[in-house]
């Protein structure tokens, strides 16, 4: 949810800070870099009990990726290359955080909250493969109700207020809920038969798009043929 409507909004507001950074040389690997080592910075706060600074370091951690994001749009250099390390990026961030949380949570009274924490991360990369997987087949798994910027929200506030156990579990819930979601998502796109019309609510692909493939497919190539080859008839 605010992957999809927040983040863009507060991510064109730091254009301004965005393009000052690119004037100054700043390019957005530079910053995923940087985000990525104020990620393990974080982990090791959790690990350690520093909870409140982590909170803080989740909040810098999150500043920075948007700004990455900023830099490479203001700039004009957004590329393939750049996105795929920026998600490769994200997912060690996650797993740095989360893996903080559980080393925390090892070390207290009932180590076995820990699994919970690495349940959490379990999930959520079942959550990146599904979209990643989906848009190479040419479909769509976006939405949920928990994608990365609420894991971290969620995660913060779980920090701030001491709430660690009870947040992971409702991380755990939603993080499920939402891996399902897209999982039937992608299932009744890729059920639908070549050339059928999709909802557009579910964010499937209009049916151009299947029209194109349905030309290209060696199936649509020999229908083709077997209507050229039929007679016309003269209209009354």
């Amino acid at each position: 949810m605010l992957d999809g409507r927040v983040r863009d909004k507060i991510a064109r507001g730091l254009d301004p800070i965005g393009r000052s950074l690119q004037q100054a040389g700043v390019t957005a690997d530079v910053l995923t870099v940087i985000g990525l080592g104020f990620s393990l910075l974080t982990a090791w706060l959790i690990a350690t009990g520093r909870l409140g600074w982590a909170v803080v370091g989740v909040a810098v951690s999150g500043l920075v990726d948007l700004l990455d994001g900023s830099v490479a749009r203001v700039s004009g250099r957004s590329s393939p290359r750049g996105a795929f390390f920026d998600s490769v990026a994200d997912r060690l961030s996650d797993g740095l955080m989360l893996g903080g949380v559980a080393w925390y949570l090892a070390g207290r009274d009932e180590p076995t909250l820990a699994v919970l924490a690495l349940a959490v991360v379990v999930v959520s990369l079942v959550i990146s493969y599904e979209r990643a997987r989906a848009e190479s087949l040419g479909f769509d798994a976006r939405g949920g109700l928990m994608e990365r910027a609420e894991r971290m929200v969620l995660l913060a506030v779980g920090l701030a207020f001491g709430i660690l156990v009870p947040v992971l579990w409702l991380m755990l819930a939603l993080t499920s809920y939402t891996a399902v979601h897209r999982f039937v998502k992608v299932w009744r796109q890729a059920s639908l038969p070549p050339g059928a019309a999709r909802n557009p609510r579910n964010g499937v692909r209009a049916t151009r798009n299947l029209s194109e493939w349905w030309e290209r497919h060696p199936a649509g190539r020999r229908w083709r043929e077997r209507q050229a080859r039929r007679p016309t008839r003269p209209r009354r």
